[in-house]
């Protein structure tokens, strides 16, 4: 996204530790809700300051008029009048800084998925906004996320500029970019964001909760048209994937499934006999396990996406931690699918694998991490995939040096499931690296 494109308003972002509402200039309006009313209050400096700044249209969310009439009509709208952007001052605010600071002394990953998310769901609600009290607003809710890279390592020290806009439409979805911007250390260049990030909304009516359509969008500049362009493209890869998948593994993989199963049937079968520089993957897998909180919730009452992400990714970490025995480093989120919704007092389970490994390049080899999300209810006997989440890492070159007799193991499946879901993936991302 070019940085010298329309410009927006700039969000600063506070810390946390004491409310960002006892300076706002609305905080004595005696029309507003009470601040305990508003949900994930205290989530992150951004979400505070995301909700603060649109506290009217945000404020219809949590109680909106279902028994009045929809959008009549559907406006047409520039990716700038989405546009929004956001300044962490890490360079003068000490406490923020802390807030977002990682062992390595650059911003927690975790914390910025979250970030990213909050900010994706304010642009949706700007976009689709129709500003009329008198209509029932759109449920959005994010679908999934495409693949975002890590281009360079981000400073926990230096400022950073998180900016976003609406770049395609469909009928009833929404693509939503992002670019992390922030100089090198002495430099003031920001043509080069150090993270993207595309994110797809889908609406939904408030009432009936089928499909909604949403407002149209005309992009005005060049790079908008581009922008454009390409994420129409995506979607009709997107939509010609749809069961393509299993049909190619069942018509085509035959031989890939064998290949992948061989090697594990020798450590079910023969473990003393198996490859000591392979691992079945069922014995990378780390759990988690939490009860969905109100704290947790976002503006529509559900457990808010960022707070997944977060927590899948903290888990990801670690699996790669574990598997590789030295300290990873992260790379990129090649995929999140949000497949269902995850509610308060949910008993959510997140389990993690090492799905395969990439070793051509000995100096930086690649650890594929699967992480999946399971709704678990116990008095119901059933459990339920909510979120699928994707991530790459590698280890850190300083670390790699300290240990010369370093190697990445390969991961070899058990059963057919395990061995499906590694092509699956494999598959998924060379079409990624080839778009």
């Amino acid at each position: 996204m070019d940085p010298n494109s329309s410009p927006s308003k700039v969000i600063p972002i506070v810390s946390t530790l004491g409310s960002p509402f006892e300076s706002s200039p609305d905080a004595n309006d005696s029309s507003r809700k009470q601040l305990s009313l508003w949900p994930g209050m205290y989530h992150s400096p951004v979400t505070n300051a995301l909700w603060e700044t649109r506290s009217k249209i945000f404020e219809r969310l949590l109680d909106p008029p279902l028994d009045a009439p929809p959008q009549s009509e559907l406006l047409t709208k520039t990716p700038s009048q989405s546009r929004t952007t956001i300044l962490y001052n890490f360079s003068t605010d000490y406490i923020l800084r802390e807030q977002y600071r990682d062992p390595g002394n650059e911003v927690r990953i975790g914390k910025l998925l979250e970030d990213l998310d909050a900010l994706a769901g304010t642009i949706s609600v700007k976009h689709c906004s129709d500003e009329d009290s008198t209509t029932r607003p759109l449920y959005l809710v994010t679908a999934s996320v495409d693949k975002m890279v890590l281009k360079k390592p981000i400073s926990v020290d230096i400022d950073l500029k998180m900016v976003g806009a609406v770049i395609w439409v469909g009928r009833s979805s929404i693509e939503i970019q992002l670019d992390v911007i922030q100089p090198s250390n002495g430099s003031t260049d920001l043509s080069e964001p150090a993270l993207t990030a595309n994110f797809i909304f889908v609406a939904r009516d408030y009432k009936t909760k089928n499909a909604a359509p949403v407002n149209r969008l005309s992009p005005e500049t060049e790079e908008e048209k581009h922008l454009y362009e390409a994420a129409e493209a995506r979607n009709k890869v997107r939509k010609s994937k749809r069961g393509r998948d299993k049909r190619e593994i069942e018509n085509g993989g035959v031989n890939r499934l064998e290949e992948l199963l061989a090697e594990g049937r020798i450590f079910c079968h023969m473990p003393a006999l198996a490859d000591r520089n392979s691992i079945l993957l069922r014995d990378t897998r780390l759990e988690n396990s939490l009860i969905c909180q109100p704290q947790q919730r976002n503006i529509h009452g559900r457990i808010f996406g960022g707070f997944l992400m977060h927590r899948a990714f903290e888990l990801a970490f670690s699996t790669a931690y574990a598997f590789a025995g030295m300290m990873p480093s992260f790379m990129e989120v090649d995929h999140v699918d949000f497949l269902r919704p995850v509610d308060v007092g949910d008993f959510l389970r997140f389990k993690s694998c090492v799905l395969y490994t990439e070793y051509e390049h000995t100096d930086q080899p690649l650890i594929n991490i699967e992480v999946v999300a399971h709704v678990t209810r116990p008095e119901l006997r059933s459990s339920e995939v909510s979120n699928k989440f994707y991530f790459t890492f590698t280890v850190r070159p300083e670390a790699k040096a300290q240990n010369n007799q370093f190697m990445i193991r390969k991961v070899v499946p058990a059963t057919e499931e395990e061995a499906r879901t590694i092509i699956e993936r494999m598959d998924a991302d060379l079409l990624q690296a080839n778009k």
